[in-house]
Order: C-alpha cells, then sequence, then structure tokens
C-alpha cells in the first residue's frame, strides 16, 4: 500500500499510552481528493496519511486539502509537516524513512513543541511600473551603461532599507527564529516577508503589535497572518526525506 503523506507527530499525543500497530482511522478529516486520513504508527511518531495509488493526480484543490490536513493536526499537535507531493511506496518505506531521520524528528519536535510560526509582510511602494521599465538597460553604447550603473545603484539603495527595515522588524517582535524573504515587486516596490517562530503563549502579544507596527512603519502596508504549522522552520533532512515518488 502506497501512502501520500502530510505530517509526523508524537504517537503519545495522538493516542496516548495506546500502542497502535496498524494505521488508525482520524475521523472527521479528509485529505487530498477526499480521502481518509490515518495515523500510521512508527516507533515514537505517527506518520498522518492517506492511501495514494499511481492513478491519482494532484490539482490545486490537492494543495489545499494537503494544507488543511496539517493546519487541523497542528490545532493539538506538535506537527512537522511534509512538502506537498511526499509519497511513500509502502509500509516499510514510510518506516524507514522514520527510522532514518529519526534523530532529527525528535531534535525538531522538542525544538517545535509548543511554537508557531507567524507571518508579517511589509510592502514598501518605492516605485511605479513605469520607473521600473525605465530602468531596464534597453539602450547601447553610453547610454545602456549610464542605466546599468542606476539600477546597480537603485538595488544597493533597496538592499540597505531592507535591512534596516529587517532589524526594525526583529526588535520590534524579538520572534525566537526568523526566515526572511525580500523581493521586488511588478510595480517597481519592495516585499519583505518574515516568517516568525514564536511561542503559542506570545501569539496573543505578536497580533496586538500590529497597531504599533503601522505607526512605525507609516510608509509601508503591513499585514499580520497566523498562526500556522512552522513550515519555515525545518530542518534539511525533513524536506528531503526518502519517498518513493
Amino acid at each position: 500500500m502506497a501512502w501520500y503523506a502530510y505530517c509526523i507527530t508524537e504517537h503519545q499525543g495522538l493516542q496516548g499510552s495506546i500502542r497502535a500497530r496498524r494505521p488508525v482511522a482520524i475521523e472527521n478529516l479528509r485529505g487530498v481528493n477526499g480521502a481518509p486520513v490515518f495515523a500510521c504508527p512508527s516507533g515514537e511518531f505517527a506518520v498522518i496519511v492517506s492511501e495514494h495509488s499511481a492513478s491519482q493526480t494532484f490539482t490545486q484543490q490537492a494543495i489545499l486539502d494537503h494544507a488543511h490536513v496539517v493546519s487541523e493536526c497542528f490545532r493539538t499537535l506538535t506537527v512537522l509537516p511534509f512538502r506537498f507531493g511526499t509519497i511513500f511506496d509502502s509500509d516499510e518505506a514510510l518506516r524507514r524513512a522514520v527510522r532514518a531521520n529519526r534523530k532529527a524528528f525528535l531534535e525538531s519536535v522538542d525544538r517545535l513543541r509548543g511554537k508557531a510560526e507567524m507571518h508579517f509582510k511589509l510592502l514598501l511602494k518605492d516605485g511605479t511600473l513605469q520607473e521600473a521599465i525605465a530602468e531596464l538597460p534597453n539602450g547601447v553604447g553610453g547610454e545602456y551603461l549610464r542605466k546599468l550603473r542606476e539600477r546597480a545603484t537603485r538595488d544597493r539603495e533597496r538592499q540597505t532599507k531592507a535591512r534596516a527595515l529587517s532589524m526594525q522588524v526583529h526588535k520590534l517582535f524579538l520572534p525566537l527564529e526568523e526566515d526572511v524573504i525580500c523581493k521586488r515587486t511588478d510595480s517597481g516596490g519592495m516585499l519583505i516577508d518574515f516568517a516568525h517562530l514564536i511561542d503559542f503563549t506570545a501569539i496573543a502579544k505578536y497580533q496586538n503589535r500590529y497597531n504599533a507596527a503601522t505607526r512605525h512603519f507609516k510608509d509601508c502596508h503591513i499585514t499580520i497572518t497566523g498562526p500556522w504549522p512552522p513550515y519555515h522552520f525545518m530542518p534539511g533532512k525533513l524536506r528531503t526525506v526518502s519517498s518513493g515518488n
């Protein structure tokens, strides 16, 4: 039997002291393509899975189904999410992967227990689409070099501003860990996406800092979302765990 995997969690947290030997159905929860969801025991862990056949195809809805299962488990458990599309060809393949990564799983569960991921997005509108187009080096000779220098200067300025803003955001929210992505928008602005790892007990405090952030970053559009499962705080081994696909 092939299994589609959503996440891994502690067996004890899911079923207490009961040591199941076979997959146990999780009631009132449906996964990819509406499939029933099971907890498949493997040592100290339970892998949250659905049955999978080679004829099944994945759609955009399947991505949402995957995220829904992980989020529902995250309500009451410490979860280590698998990336979308992780498939194990058999029970043995699943157990072998868990055994091979046991140390990393144990360390990650211990590190992430009682924690959640929050997102803070900051959009800096420092340009327009026309300005961005004007920066493109579509000339020749001296004009071409001038535009290259201008674009390089603007890029350095944006990077410097992004670093300064990142430091201010860190001081405001004081996350346990963070993952930062910075990119230009189509309109010539700059979007900085912060993933913050925080304690569950600090969620309300984090959300309440929205008003303070609005006052602090007056020229920016900001949003706060979460809590989410800790997608951005998995060690590399969990992203590349052996699968049959």
